[in-house]
């Protein structure tokens, strides 16, 4: 026994090193960590170079949505198929592939020509969100199986998405305060590289399925949710009577129904439907959703607030915002340990009444409003947002099964993706509306006579943006019209949250499930 156990050869302890680096659980950790920061990361570096890209390549306002919206769309729409070719021909090749996906999308956009090409780039690096956000989840589930530990990594890693937030609007505001636009992407490349390396080298590949693939649920699965997205997107931009709206929500209805049924009786199904029977499972989908429902679309409207009412530059923006996304990081860091010791119920609940708390306080800001007077609501909903979106996320995964956990991450993970676009698509459009109305109103309190208050008005509703300085009194009056849209979008975002409390309390089963 003595003589076989000696010291291995050099090149058998180098392989054997090397065998032990790959797969080690902290490294594998850092890589999904790391790949749920870009998909963040690509799109707070959007948002933050969206005024900039306007002026420089002459978008009209009904393509200008599109940019953002292309990369949601995609992230949404394969988000669930994508897990599933993960658990058919390995999770960590198809997290490989989105990591490739998300840095050639990156580099279309930063080479951009034409708005035309920065929406292939967003629509390629929406392929490769889609295929790093469930893969990374499943990878970390089936590394770390221990129901209590596998909370505190999918709580780290959704803090990941935080910090990616965090950077992004500071990254872009400094890039683009020195140089074009299109530099503000090569931060996703730059972090897309280190990704695909730290991934390559020290993650294990997570062992396929030998089911065989679900392609009917896997095609209907796609058309569902993303002519849901689309007609979700541009019904609340040119309305949902809309024809070619509304024939997207009956292709989407259709598609759903035909969806259920296939998934109800193939024996290997993309999306096992009667994981809805468990009240938990599906108040879970729904606090999921809701979560990047007000995470995304309070962000967005804070942003606005910040660029459009308070006239401050991306940077600026960006440090206000820092706040928040910093409170995020921190609590969700703190959520998994705490979740041992409270169970789901206890932080899903109280993050929603605080989120609540914090968008009706916020709503009570104006354009004259000091950050002095509100950095600590940011804080507080940013630690609220913390006590939600990565516990919700860790509870889907503790309510199934491990051999399920693909499955409950492209779930959540759709569910999320739907409710980001709902915050920016319902959010965004309850502002523009209130803003056009109020306007009115807010001109002539400033004495602002004609023609001058209907060309405003015209160019406010078209969303035409001039580089021109405006009269005082019209600047004025624009940045209180669009407070008062900034006011009712998150007076509905807390009435939302107060509504999800309620269910988070009642039907979340409070402890990980024991299979």
């Amino acid at each position: 026994m003595t003589t076989s156990t000696t010291a291995p050869t050099p090149s058998g302890a180098a392989a054997t090193d090397r065998s032990a680096f790959r797969g080690s659980r902290p490294v594998t950790l850092i890589a999904m960590c790391l790949g749920a920061m870009i998909t963040f990361l690509q799109i707070t570096a959007t948002v933050s170079a969206l005024t900039t890209i306007q002026r420089d390549l002459g978008v009209d306002p009904t393509t200008l949505v599109w940019i953002p919206s292309a990369y949601t769309l995609m992230v949404a729409s394969v988000v669930l198929s994508a897990a599933t070719l993960g658990s058919r021909y390995g999770r960590k090749r198809m997290f490989g592939a989105g990591v490739v996906a998300m840095i050639l999308g990156a580099a279309v956009v930063a080479g951009a020509p034409s708005v035309a090409w920065v929406i292939v780039g967003q629509l390629v690096a929406g392929l490769g969100g889609a295929l790093i956000l469930p893969n990374s989840l499943a990878i970390l589930g089936a590394t770390f199986t221990d129901p209590h530990r596998r909370t505190e990594v999918i709580t780290a890693w959704s803090a990941a998405s935080g910090i990616g937030l965090a950077i992004g609007p500071l990254i872009a505001g400094f890039l683009l305060r020195h140089y074009q636009w299109h530099s503000v992407y090569l931060s996703t490349i730059a972090l897309g590289l280190i990704t695909l390396v730290v991934a390559v080298v020290g993650v294990a590949e997570s062992r396929p399925s030998a089911a065989r693939l679900d392609v009917p649920g896997l095609l209907l699965g796609t058309v569902a949710i993303a002519a849901a997205v689309y007609a979700l997107i541009q019904g609340g931009k040119v309305g949902h009577t809309n024809p070619v709206v509304s024939a997207a929500w009956v292709v989407a209805a259709v598609a759903l129904v035909a969806f259920v049924l296939v998934e109800l009786r193939t024996s290997a199904p993309m999306l096992d439907v009667r994981l809805f029977r468990s009240a938990s499972f599906s108040a879970v989908m729904v606090v999921g959703a809701v979560s990047l429902f007000g995470f995304t679309g309070v962000a967005i409207l804070l942003v606005l607030f910040h660029e459009r009412a308070q006239a401050l530059s991306p940077l600026d923006t960006g440090w206000r915002m820092l706040v928040l996304f910093g409170a995020y990081v921190l609590v969700a860091f703190g959520a998994g340990r705490a979740i041992r010791r409270t169970g789901f119920k206890a932080p899903l609940t109280l993050g929603l009444v605080l989120g609540a708390v914090a968008s009706f306080a916020l709503a009570n800001q104006g354009p004259t409003t000091s950050f002095g007077h509100r950095w600590a609501l940011f804080a507080l909903f940013g630690a609220a947002s913390g006590l939600v979106v990565a516990p919700a996320t860790a509870a889907a995964l503790a309510s199934v099964a491990p051999d399920q956990a693909g499955m409950a991450s492209g779930a959540v993970n759709a569910a999320r993706q739907v409710g980001s676009v709902l915050g920016s698509s319902v959010l965004g459009t309850l502002l523009t509306t209130t803003m056009v109305a109020d306007l009115p109103d807010r001109l002539a309190a400033h004495q602002v006579g004609e023609p001058t208050s209907t060309a405003v008005q015209a160019a406010v509703a078209s969303g035409a943006n001039g580089d021109q300085p405006l009269p005082e009194p019209v600047r004025a009056a624009i940045a209180e019209a669009l407070t008062s849209g900034v006011q009712a979008g998150l007076r509905i975002n807390g009435i939302v949250f107060l509504v999800t409390a309620v269910l988070a309390l009642t039907l979340i089963r409070n402890r990980p499930h024991q299979h």
